[in-house]
């Protein structure tokens, strides 16, 4: 299965192409071809990672070649993949998860005249994140990590019908663009450094190189850090995921919770090897995701609309994997760790937020709903493990893998200096915060006094909220089970980090600054806290129908800390003034230049014309006036 492992990228770009180009002549099958070719890529997935497991821990990373691409003079890149426990890892969560979204979708969108559209989108989105995670060269994760941001156009903008979301779709392709820049950058900088663009040739170098190049691979750092900020919405990068929700709820649930915005941490762990050897770099990576940890908790606690405060929690857990992968080689296993288990808690919360909008006619602002917990029992207990996951109580997902960033974090810089001070306490308080804004979110969505009503005549909205069907409901249950357990079974006996040893390395611990027990004891008082808060306000407490006026932090947090008004201060206006001024210099001076030098020749034509008007006396006064001229001319030379 491992050699066959190119059917994993081919079957669901295949059934893309297929449904694009049959067009609506498979309306009444196309959604289940796209069920389809995500299962058999999940099948395919699954037959590769149980032939990996009976590899040697020695022989744990394959190359397998594809073919030759591109051979330009130094620049040889062949087309293969590389299949290692990283690499499986993402194939598992995207094709799993992936699968379970699709089926999702068939009843999400039965009613949408475009639903064949909307899964051929998702296909490809699946191919090209298949293309990124499996890639053997920095080129090619390039091309799939282009890909995926075209499918995350394509999705957000599904509807753009609606000007407010193709507006949100634009943003998240220009923003992503803006990225790129530091993606191709660093592409550069690795070839000019390393010769190659193939990972069995750059990172086993990367420790022999650093000598006399620790500038050069702190720089490639950075650039790295760049790209990977846009795709997984990292400090400054972030503004355009909260407008993506304006896409699909299956969407938000599959890339911009589970998969594509992980794709930043992914590019970091996956070139360990550079970061290793650029401790500056390192050390922005962990400031980049503490930032962004908290950025996105803060705006969590005051959003209203429920895929609008999920958005913002992806936001504040990415910074966590972040963060981890900034630790270096005590973190990057437990970043793709959280990055794992938080793929299943919180697309299993995403479609409990399209299971809720499905039975309030669409409505996404919470402070419509409470009491769903009577009328959506399933969509309240599936949610509800997600939240205790997302919480990091335990025995769920979230405390075995969130948990140990926080102790990683204590541990920062081998337990020496402010690092583990400031690293750890962040970790800390943003445990606390995802404590409160979650809760918020789940007493305000399922508990407290309902804020419908069934009757027309009520002066509150008029909802009639019902359980979703199966083929909505059995995702969620799915990942329901995982958000519960996932994380304790892959914690036992330490297998996953275990398993990722081939790439990671070997785990490196560091006593942290606080004793474990302390650490933890201190991150589940701060949780429970968090929790009893939100419910003293927003479970025990009428809620109000229309949101109070707030602290200026709370209106500061409605507006996403005002994340677009500096973008457009700082960088939309100024490049307009500038677009501008370059516009007026290239109509008045040069353009100007050109039509005026036009302008006097006709002139000057116009001018002789008149002269040439066909009377004998007016050529002989021409005459004597040239003759008279000439004479002046000697006379003044001869004297």
């Amino acid at each position: 299965m491992i050699n066959a492992s190119w059917l994993l990228i081919a079957i669901p770009l295949a059934s893309a192409a297929i449904l694009l180009l049959a067009g609506k002549r498979s309306n009444s099958w196309g959604h289940w071809l796209g069920v389809l070719a995500s299962a058999a890529s999940f099948a395919v997935g699954a037959g590769a990672l149980l032939e990996m497991l009976g590899k040697d821990v020695s022989e744990r990373v394959v190359d397998v070649h594809l073919f030759d691409w591109i051979s330009a003079g130094s620049l040889q890149v062949d087309a293969g993949l590389r299949i290692d426990p990283l690499s499986l890892t993402f194939v598992m969560l995207v094709t799993f998860v992936g699968t379970l979204i699709h089926i999702y979708s068939v009843a999400y969108m039965e009613h949408d005249t475009d639903r064949r559209r909307f899964f051929a989108y998702l296909n490809l989105f699946v191919a090209s994140m298949l293309i990124l995670v499996l890639a053997n060269s920095y080129l090619l994760l390039f091309v799939g990590w282009e890909g995926v941001g075209l499918a995350s156009y394509l999705l957000i903008g599904f509807w753009n019908h609606n000007p407010n979301y193709a507006t949100a779709a634009k943003k998240a392709f220009v923003m992503n663009r803006v990225a790129d820049v530091g993606m191709i950058i660093a592409l550069g900088l690795i070839f000019a450094l390393f010769g190659s663009l193939s990972f069995d040739k750059v990172l086993p170098q990367a420790s022999a190189l650093v000598a006399g190049n620790e500038g050069m691979m702190n720089l490639i750092g950075l650039m790295l850090l760049v790209a990977a900020c846009g795709k997984s919405a990292q400090f400054p990068l972030q503004a355009w995921l909260g407008d993506a929700m304006a896409g699909p709820t299956p969407v938000s649930a599959l890339i911009h919770a589970a998969t594509m915005v992980t794709a930043g941490v992914y590019l970091i762990v996956r070139s360990g090897a550079i970061f290793n050897v650029a401790p500056t770099a390192l050390l922005v990576v962990a400031i980049v995701g503490a930032i962004t940890l908290l950025f996105g908790a803060i705006v969590g606690c005051a959003k209203d609309d429920i895929k609008k405060a999920l958005a913002a929690s992806t936001m504040s857990q990415i910074g966590y994997m972040m963060l981890a992968a900034g630790l270096g080689p005590i973190g990057y296993a437990f970043a793709i760790f959280h990055l794992l288990t938080h793929g299943f808690f919180k697309a299993g919360m995403f479609l409990g937020a399209g299971s809720v909008m499905h039975g309030m006619n669409d409505d996404v602002n919470m402070r419509n709903f409470g009491a769903l917990n009577k009328a959506m029992k399933i969509t309240w207990i599936t949610f509800g493990l997600g939240w205790l996951a997302i919480l990091g109580v335990p025995p769920f997902s979230g405390f075995w893998s969130k948990d140990k960033i926080i102790e990683s974090a204590f541990a920062a810089n081998h337990g020496e200096g402010w690092q583990p001070w400031v690293f750890g306490l962040v970790a800390l308080i943003g445990a606390g915060l995802t404590a409160f804004y979650m809760s918020r979110l789940f007493f305000m969505t399922f508990h407290g006094k309902a804020r419908w009503s069934t009757e027309e005549s009520s002066e509150l909205p008029t909802r009639h909220p019902h359980e979703s069907p199966a083929l909505m409901v059995w995702p969620m249950i799915i990942l329901a089970v995982g958000s519960a357990f996932l994380g304790l079974f892959l914690s036992l006996g330490n297998r996953f980090t275990t398993w990722l040893a081939p790439v990671t390395g070997e785990l490196e611990h560091h006593d942290p600054v606080l004793s474990v027990p302390v650490i933890m004891g201190a991150t589940l008082v701060l949780v429970f806290l968090g929790a009893f808060l939100a419910w003293r306000q927003y479970g025990a407490a009428p809620v109000p129908t229309e949101p109070p006026v707030g602290s200026l932090l709370t209106q500061a947090a409605r507006a996403d800390l005002y994340q677009d008004q500096f973008n457009e201060a700082a960088f939309m206006r100024p490049g307009q003034y500038a677009t501008r001024a370059l516009v007026y210099a290239d109509k008045k001076a040069v353009d100007g230049s050109v039509t005026g030098l036009a302008g006097l020749i006709g002139s000057l034509g116009i001018g002789i014309q008149k002269l040439h008007n066909g009377y004998i006396r007016s050529y002989a006064a021409m005459m004597l006036a040239g003759l008279l001229i000439v004479l002046i001319v000697a006379f003044v030379i001869w004297n």
